[in-house]
C-alpha cells in the first residue's frame, strides 16, 4: 500500500478508503489510486485482515448430496451470500451418513471456519456444542438438528404433501398410493404424515398396503411397484415423496410397461396412472410431471443470510423458519383415474 500510496501522491489512508470502498475520497482521486493499483498490481492481503479480527473469512456447507439438483441449487444460493459477504464456501457431501456428516463438520472446524450450515444425515448434534462454545455458528437447513438449539429453515414438508395428495383427491382419486424415501428421514416423514392427513380430511381410509418408503433405488422401485400395480386393488394414482424417488419411479414404471411380456405374468397399463411428486426436478416440465415444488434457494439464501447474522453479533434466540411450497400443474396430477383392474 504505501508503493500505491508514492505512486498516486497521495497518503496511505487514501489508499486505504479506496481499497475498502469507504466514503471521502473524491472521484478523481481515487480513479488516480486505483490506476496506480492496476499499474503495481497491488492486491489486499485478506487473509491477513481477516486473521487480525480472529476470523477465516470462509464457512462451511454439508449437505446429502452436491450431485443432488436439489441441493446443488441450495449450495449455489449459499455460494451466492457467502461471496458477497467476502467468504469463501467449502462444501462436502454426508451422503446421508450420520458419521460423515460428523467427520466433514470437525473437518471443516479444524480449518477454523467462522460458520456452518448443515443438512443433518443423523438425528443427534451434541457433538456440535464444543464447537459452538468456541465460537463457530451453526444454523441447520431442510431438517432440523437434534439435541442442539440453532436455527434451522426447512420446507412445509407437511403442508405440502398435503396439498399434493389433497390435488390428486380433487381429480377423484381415492386409491393413492405413497412412494417415499427412508423413514428415517425427517422430510420423509413429514411428507408421509400430510399423506396420512389429506387422507383423513377428505374421509379416506389409510391403507398400508399403498405405502413403501426406502432408498431410491431402481431395483427397489421396480420390485415395490410392480406388485403395487398388477394386485387386486391396484392405486389409480402415485405421490413421491422427492424428486430422486419421482425421477426413479418413472423409470421403473417405463420398465414395468415396456418389459418384455412373459406368459402368466401381467403387464399393466399405465396409460392412465396419475402422478405427482414433491420436488420440481429438471426435465419435470417437459415430461409433464406435477409437482410440489419448494425453493432450494430459498432454503440456502435464508440459511446463508441467519448465518451471517450471528457472525455479525446477533444473540438473540434460535429461530425456526418454515418456508411454503406450490403446486405446478403439468397434467400428470390431472388425470381422471382410469378403469384399472387386475387380471383375474
Amino acid at each position: 500500500m504505501n508503493d500505491v500510496a508514492a505512486a498516486a501522491g497521495v497518503a496511505l489512508k487514501t489508499v486505504s478508503r479506496v481499497v475498502n470502498n469507504e466514503a471521502g475520497v473524491n472521484a478523481a482521486t481515487a480513479q488516480r489510486v486505483q490506476a496506480a493499483i492496476d499499474r503495481l498490481g497491488y492486491r489486499r492481503n485478506d487473509g491477513a485482515r481477516t486473521l487480525r479480527q480472529g476470523r477465516t473469512a470462509s464457512i462451511g456447507l454439508v449437505i446429502e448430496d452436491v450431485a443432488d439438483g436439489f441441493y446443488s441449487g441450495l449450495s449455489r444460493a449459499v455460494e451466492d451470500v457467502a461471496l458477497h459477504h467476502g467468504h469463501l464456501l467449502f462444501t462436502g457431501s454426508s451422503r446421508e451418513d450420520p458419521a460423515r456428516e460428523r467427520e466433514l463438520v470437525l473437518a471443516f472446524c479444524a480449518r477454523r471456519v467462522d460458520g456452518l450450515i448443515i443438512v443433518p444425515a443423523g438425528g443427534d448434534h451434541d457433538y456440535l456444542v464444543p464447537e459452538a462454545d468456541a465460537g463457530i455458528a451453526v444454523v441447520f437447513a431442510d431438517r432440523p438438528p437434534g439435541g442442539f438449539d440453532a436455527d434451522t429453515v426447512v420446507s412445509d414438508n407437511l403442508g405440502g404433501a398435503e396439498a399434493g395428495v389433497a390435488h390428486l383427491i380433487a381429480h377423484g382419486h381415492r386409491r393413492i398410493a405413497f412412494v417415499g424415501d427412508s423413514p428415517a428421514i425427517f422430510t420423509a416423514n413429514e411428507r408421509l404424515r400430510g399423506y396420512r392427513r389429506a387422507l383423513v380430511s377428505a374421509g379416506l381410509p389409510y391403507d398400508e398396503k399403498l405405502v413403501t418408503m426406502g432408498p431410491a433405488e431402481p431395483e427397489r422401485l421396480r420390485a415395490v411397484l410392480r406388485p403395487l400395480l398388477t394386485g387386486p386393488h391396484p392405486p389409480t394414482a402415485l405421490f413421491t415423496g422427492n424428486g430422486r424417488i419421482t425421477v426413479e419411479t418413472v423409470r421403473a414404471l417405463i420398465a414395468i410397461s415396456s418389459g418384455p411380456r412373459r406368459a402368466g405374468v401381467h403387464t399393466p397399463d399405465l396409460e392412465g396412472l396419475a402422478l405427482v411428486g414433491f420436488d420440481d426436478f429438471e426435465l419435470a416440465d417437459l415430461l409433464g410431471i406435477t409437482v410440489v415444488a419448494q425453493d432450494p434457494g430459498r432454503i440456502g439464501r435464508t440459511a446463508a443470510e441467519m448465518l451471517f447474522r450471528r457472525l455479525s453479533g446477533h444473540d438473540g434466540p434460535a429461530r425456526r423458519v418454515e418456508l411454503p411450497t406450490r403446486i405446478v400443474a403439468r397434467g400428470s396430477g390431472e388425470r381422471p383415474p382410469a378403469l384399472r383392474r387386475a387380471p383375474a
